[in-house]
């Protein structure tokens, strides 16, 4: 990773799902930073093609955004049937960050956490492995990724 910074983390906003639909909680810029953020909460489902819609729009860039989309399907597929046990009573939440140089999606689940162990962006070693490659695909979507130490809040980057 280069040496800009990642913008740090605020407090999520609280608010509930709205009859089981995406729902954008907060936009703000705030005057001091060229920073922009909008925070989605989501229902705990695989109809995630909406939700990816929402959060590519403002990416221009075909390339990019075809990258992305791979990347974050990944992310909220993991959240939904590792995290949330595809729970639809339970949801994710996802905020989207725009910086002058990166792009920065979290996507919170209501899970118990992935391990630190299992966080690695490798390749299973067999071949014919049913899972084991979403992590993998996410190491290689983003050019920064980070965990909250329980595990359960994603963070991913992309410079612009």
């Amino acid at each position: 990773m280069s040496q800009s910074k990642l913008p740090e983390r605020r407090r999520p906003a609280q608010a509930g799902m709205s009859q089981g639909k995406l729902v954008a909680l907060a936009s703000c810029q705030p005057a001091a930073a060229r920073l922009r953020w909008c925070q989605f909460v989501s229902p705990s489902t695989l109809q995630l093609g909406p939700l990816l819609d929402r959060l590519l729009e403002p990416i221009a860039c075909p390339e990019v955004s075809a990258r992305l989309r791979l990347g974050l399907q990944e992310v909220l597929v993991n959240a939904v049937c590792h995290g949330n046990r595809r729970d639809p009573s339970l949801a994710l939440r996802i905020r989207r960050i725009e910086c002058d140089r990166w792009w920065v999606f979290q996507v919170q689940d209501q899970g118990t956490g992935v391990p630190a162990a299992h966080r690695q962006g490798y390749l299973p070693r067999d071949p014919a492995a049913c899972a084991g490659r979403g992590l993998f695909l996410i190491h290689h979507c983003f050019d920064d990724v980070r965990w909250s130490n329980r595990g359960n809040r994603l963070q991913v980057a992309v410079q612009r």
